[in-house]
């Protein structure tokens, strides 16, 4: 594992564990050796996890459309922040220089951006892990509810399975580092149900 793409808040949230689990999880980078990549603000989580991956001597790549850097909110500390046109092109070069994604608390940015990479990870255009660091059981209702999509017939749990969930950073890590993608299809046959 190279580099990992994190998507988190631009808010720090309400509860001081999430800032001090993305500060937590930036250092746990760092000291493995990897790099991030996230989206290039200063502010929230994400600037929390950016800051400590800083601090402790690691790689930080901030990607930011130029409407943010416009709104003063972007990392002028990176030594490798780009700048882009839009979210899209934000999203694509993201993921294109990740090895893997991991979604820290965060909101509807936060859950779009991971919806997207493992939604191409289950059809097999990108054969990267995807997962939630769940912080304080912050993800405990949506997986849940991604339960609930597999036994509704949505969902392989296969495909419920290629998303890693921890609540523990070491633990994260171990179990994206040894992710090998599934070999099946996503679509669910009439031999299925």
């Amino acid at each position: 594992m190279q580099r990992i793409c994190v998507f988190c808040g631009s808010s720090p949230g309400y509860d001081p564990r999430f800032m001090a689990a993305a500060t937590a999880f930036g250092e746990a980078l760092a000291r493995n050796g990897i790099g991030l990549v996230y989206g290039g603000a200063s502010v929230g989580l994400m600037g929390a996890v950016a800051d400590a991956v800083m601090a402790k001597g690691g790689d930080v790549t901030g990607v930011i459309p130029q409407a943010l850097v416009d709104k003063e909110v972007a990392h002028h500390g990176l030594k490798d922040l780009r700048i882009v046109g839009s979210m899209h092109e934000r999203k694509a070069l993201m993921a294109d220089l990740a090895d893997g994604f991991v979604a820290l608390p965060g909101g509807i940015g936060t859950f779009e951006e991971l919806f997207e990479v493992w939604t191409w990870a289950q059809l097999g255009d990108i054969l990267k892990p995807c997962a939630l660091y769940n912080v304080a059981g912050f993800y405990d209702g949506l997986t849940a509810f991604l339960d609930s999509v597999v036994d509704k017939g949505f969902m392989k749990p296969l495909h419920r399975d290629m998303l890693i969930v921890a609540d523990q950073a070491p633990a994260l890590l171990d179990r994206l580092c040894a992710y090998r993608p599934p070999a099946q299809s996503k679509w669910i046959t009439a031999s299925e149900r």
